[in-house]
This record gives C-alpha cells, sequence and structure tokens, in this order.
C-alpha cells in the first residue's frame, strides 16, 4: 500500500488533500494492521487504509485481496467463501464498500476522454424472479423482475466509458448517454447500435440542438423549439432479421448524418470497414464472464439490484486497468529474452484497456486498484 497518497481529511485544515511531503502527516502508530498517521497541522488523525477499499476490513490483506480477484474473475460468493474460509455474509458485506470504490476509480479516471467511435447495447438479466412470475405490487414497485445493463463501448480502446443497470426504457436510455457525455470531452462520437428505436431518442434528446421550426403559415402562433441533431452526429443502426432464433439477414440504415459522414467515419476508424456492432457484443461475453449474477441459465442471478451493480462495478474496474486485453497488445521492436532456465523471448507488450486509453501507464495490481485514493473533487 503505497501511504505517500495519504491526506489529512480534515476540511478544515490548510493541508487537506495534499500528499506526499506537503501532507505534513507524521507516523503515530499502527492499527489493524496498518500505519496510522497524525497531521501536523490539525492534530487530526487519519489511516493508511483511510479512503481505499482496505478500509473496515478485518481479514488479512493478502486474503482480503485474492478473495476480492476471485469475485472480479465472476467466482459465485459461496465458492469463494469456501476457498478461503470466508464466510459468505462477510463477502456480501464487501461488495458495497468495493462498488463505491471502484465507482469513485472509474470516475476520476473517466473524464474528458477523446472517443471517435463508440458501440451501444444492452444485456438481459433478473433480478429476484422473472418478469412473468412478479405480483401486481412487484410489477409496481420495479425493484425486481427483468433487468437490463446498458452498455456504452469504445472498440478503439476496448474500454466501457458508461453503463448503468435499468429497464428497458427510454428513460434509462437516457441516463447512458448523458453518462457518456459527461465522460468525454464533448466530441461526438460515431455511433452504432441494434435497431431499439430508444437509442436515436436519446442521442437526439442529449446531443440536440434546441432550434425554432419555420413557420408553415402565415397566421398562428409559432411553433414551439424542439431539437434536431447537430451536423456532426452520425449514427447508424444494424438490423438483423431472425427466423427460429436464427439470424438469416444483415442489413444497416442510416439514422444521422449522411453516407459520406459514414463513409469518412469508417475510413478514418482503425477497427471497423463497416457499420456494425461485434466490439459491444463481443465485450456483452466478457460482462457474463466476470459476473456470476449475468449467467445465463443458472441459479446464481441476484437477489437485490444494488448487489448487482457493485458486483459490475468490481468486474468493470478490474477488467480496465487489471486485466491485459489480448487484442490491444503490442508487438515489441526487439523480442526481451526472460528468466529461466529455457531460452525465451518475450515479444509482445501486455496492454490493458485503460492503457489503451492513455489514463494509465502500467498494467495495476488488484491490491493497486484496492488501495488507490481518489484525490478530493477540489484538486481533480
Amino acid at each position: 500500500m503505497d501511504v505517500r497518497t495519504c491526506y489529512c481529511r480534515n476540511h478544515e485544515c490548510r493541508c487537506y488533500g495534499r500528499t506526499d511531503q506537503k501532507a505534513r502527516l507524521k507516523f503515530e502508530d499502527w492499527h489493524r494492521g496498518a500505519p496510522r498517521f497524525r497531521c501536523e497541522v490539525c492534530a487530526k488523525r487519519v489511516s493508511a487504509r483511510t479512503g481505499t477499499a482496505y478500509a473496515g476490513i478485518r481479514t488479512d490483506e493478502v486474503t482480503y485481496c485474492y478473495a476480492v480477484t476471485a469475485l472480479a474473475e465472476g467466482l459465485a460468493l459461496r465458492a469463494v467463501g469456501r476457498m478461503f474460509g470466508l464466510d459468505k455474509d462477510t463477502l456480501c458485506s464487501w461488495l458495497p464498500r468495493l462498488g463505491e470504490h471502484c465507482e469513485n476509480v472509474m470516475s476520476y479516471f473517466f473524464r474528458d476522454l477523446h472517443l471517435s467511435e463508440c458501440q451501444l447495447d444492452e444485456l438481459w438479466t433478473f433480478v429476484y424472479k422473472k418478469e412473468d412470475q412478479l405480483d401486481p405490487i412487484e410489477q409496481l414497485l420495479s425493484m425486481y423482475g427483468d433487468a437490463w445493463v446498458w452498455i456504452a463501448f469504445s472498440p478503439i480502446f476496448k474500454l466501457v466509458p458508461a453503463w448503468l443497470v435499468g429497464k428497458r426504457t427510454l428513460r434509462d436510455a437516457r441516463k447512458l448517454v448523458f453518462r457518456l457525455k459527461s465522460a468525454t470531452d464533448g466530441h461526438i462520437p460515431f455511433f452504432t447500435s441494434d435497431e431499439l428505436p430508444h437509442y436515436a431518442d436519446a442521442l437526439l434528446d442529449v446531443y440536440g440542438e434546441l432550434q425554432q421550426p419555420p413557420r408553415r403559415g402565415s397566421r398562428g402562433p409559432l411553433p414551439a423549439p424542439r431539437k434536431f441533431p447537430p451536423p456532426d452526429l452520425c449514427y447508424a443502426v444494424v438490423v438483423k432479421e431472425r427466423e427460429r432464433g436464427r439470424v438469416v439477414n444483415v442489413t444497416t440504415r442510416i439514422v444521422y448524418g449522411t453516407e459520406e459522414q459514414v463513409r469518412a467515419a469508417l475510413h478514418d476508424s482503425p477497427v471497423s470497414r463497416a457499420i456494425n456492432t461485434y466490439g459491444v457484443e463481443r465485450n456483452n461475453l466478457t460482462v457474463r464472464q466476470h459476473s456470476r449474477r449475468m449467467g445465463r441459465k443458472v441459479n446464481a442471478f441476484s437477489k437485490d439490484r444494488d448487489f448487482l451493480e457493485y458486483q459490475l462495478t468490481l468486474a468493470f474496474a478490474y477488467y480496465h486497468f487489471v486485466i491485459p486485453h489480448r487484442s490491444l497488445r503490442q508487438r515489441l521492436s526487439k523480442p526481451i529474452p526472460t528468466k529461466g532456465p529455457h531460452a525465451t523471448y518475450k515479444k509482445w507488450k501486455q496492454v490493458t484497456p485503460a492503457m489503451a486509453a492513455g489514463l494509465t501507464d502500467h498494467i495495476w495490481s488488484m491490491d493497486e486498484l484496492l488501495s488507490f485514493r481518489v484525490p478530493p473533487k477540489c484538486f481533480w
């Protein structure tokens, strides 16, 4: 754990948020196996675990780190408990802390992203019960039943800059596009998706420009202002025709923009040569593999929507910062000899999605992800 990023948590202290030598923290004692410091300015105590995913954990750090890695890899709660001698309720108590920590880490890094291409899609799952098994009160509360994981995917960096769990409604589609816009630098990427009509309405609502339509006649009040797609908004859909559950024909259709804009976007794209959603659909398989709760036709479905979000947040942070993506690896200009009795050479440099997007310069360990301290928002 890197203690150089510790800082005083007292908002009234003039050293609040300062790290390293500017923090003016002096070692005082040990608390639950972690060092504890005292601020020389305001005399407030701060633990080295404060602000990390280790805060409040009584399990030893090695076991905790390995158990969390198993959860991020998609193992079930009971399986992880049996492997490391932990109680299922203990693991459940970790998930909210892990989810909030990983959410803060991704919110800190996923800012001002420059995305030239983005694919939109949604995954189906259910919470507690399937939709046709709900009683009228449960249907009214909308807490259980079908749940859809909305995903915005960058096929160039293999990055998921925005996602959410909700229903398959226009309201949640707007939330997804709004989160995506908040994570980018203002540039409108080239969008592709399936034929779900909610995406077109959401893109128009978030990126559209409010304009005054011309009056058709010479009498009567002026028509109410409405949103029109901006000139640089380019969006196309993939239409799949199915018979007996199998795709028999695939066509494409341009919703916003012109054929020249689409042709230029595909020409400039390093990964796409046609209108497609292959990247986000392949990422859907990765999501299901790294979250036991997203499995199909198993009894590991989530019983609570919040815990589904916590698990997915942990899996996404693990996917972005810890796991190298095979399609992002880079061939080394000169092979590097490896250690060992046999003469082997390292030919590839492993790259994570966060490295490809320029968010970090190295592959993180799980301990680095769990112990990363997000600076106060006033320092962002």
